[in-house]
């Protein structure tokens, strides 16, 4: 296989269901991780970012300019992606919340917390993507630890 020239094929197939296929069509699509300052970036770029959108921010009370209390709308993933990327991202969600490992756990957990399935499979291809972004940039092999949540 032609990825096996590449140093990034065998860190990224440290990641949990990142076979030497999933791997080799990730190197091919994204090139180098270092066009992404941030994983928000990333998720973009593989369709996986929210997309919202509002109008109307601000209006007039007593001559002045205030802004709207009204919440920004949600309007789902965002359209101009790299399909390879989403389908590769959504797959491995999917493979991973019905297999065990240590991907099917944080899946559970959002499941637990009384998140859709879907969404929870969302946020599980987020968190896969991030984290393969994060061994890619670095130079590290992936570690479970990884998964734990972030202290918001």
């Amino acid at each position: 296989m032609e990825s096996r020239k590449h140093a990034a094929a065998k860190l990224l197939r440290t990641v949990p269901l990142l076979g030497a296929i999933r791997a080799a069509l990730l190197i091919g699509r994204v090139q180098t991780p270092h066009r992404f300052r941030s994983k928000r970036q990333f998720w973009a770029y593989c369709g996986l970012a929210l997309e919202t959108r509002s109008s109307a921010d601000y209006r007039f009370e007593d001559g002045q300019l205030v802004r709207a209390k009204k919440p920004v709308f949600i309007r789902g993933l965002n359209r101009n992606h790299n399909h390879d990327l989403k389908n590769l991202f959504k797959s491995a969600a999917t493979t991973a919340s019905v297999i065990h490992g240590p991907f099917r756990e944080f899946y559970e957990g959002l499941l637990a917390k009384g998140m859709q399935p879907a969404m929870a499979r969302l946020t599980l291809a987020r968190k896969i993507a991030a984290i393969t972004l994060s061994v890619w940039k670095k130079g590290e092999s992936f570690d479970a630890e990884q998964l734990k949540p972030q202290a918001a």
